[in-house]
């Protein structure tokens, strides 16, 4: 069975804007525009897979400081191949 597989750790949007200096707003505009995905829901609040989200948050940061605009980036990071 699948008793040994690795849990996902989930972080809030509050965790991430606090240690990834990200606004609460530009977490949800990101999450709006598909750059970002909760990956789960307790209650009313939002869930980020820790892995994923600090990959993203990173690739996004990294591609933003090159000048490219969030339609763009948003395209790259989800793997659509139309611009």
């Amino acid at each position: 069975m699948l008793e040994n597989r690795e849990k996902k750790k989930f972080l809030s949007p509050q965790e991430i804007t606090r240690d990834f200096g990200v606004s609460y707003q530009t977490l949800n505009y990101y999450t709006t525009i598909g750059l970002l995905h909760p990956n789960r829901r307790e209650g009313n609040k939002r869930l980020y897979i820790a892995d994923e989200i600090i990959k993203r948050l990173k690739v996004i940061g990294r591609l933003k400081n090159e000048g490219y605009p969030l339609k763009l980036i948003s395209h790259i990071i989800n793997g659509r191949k139309s611009f």
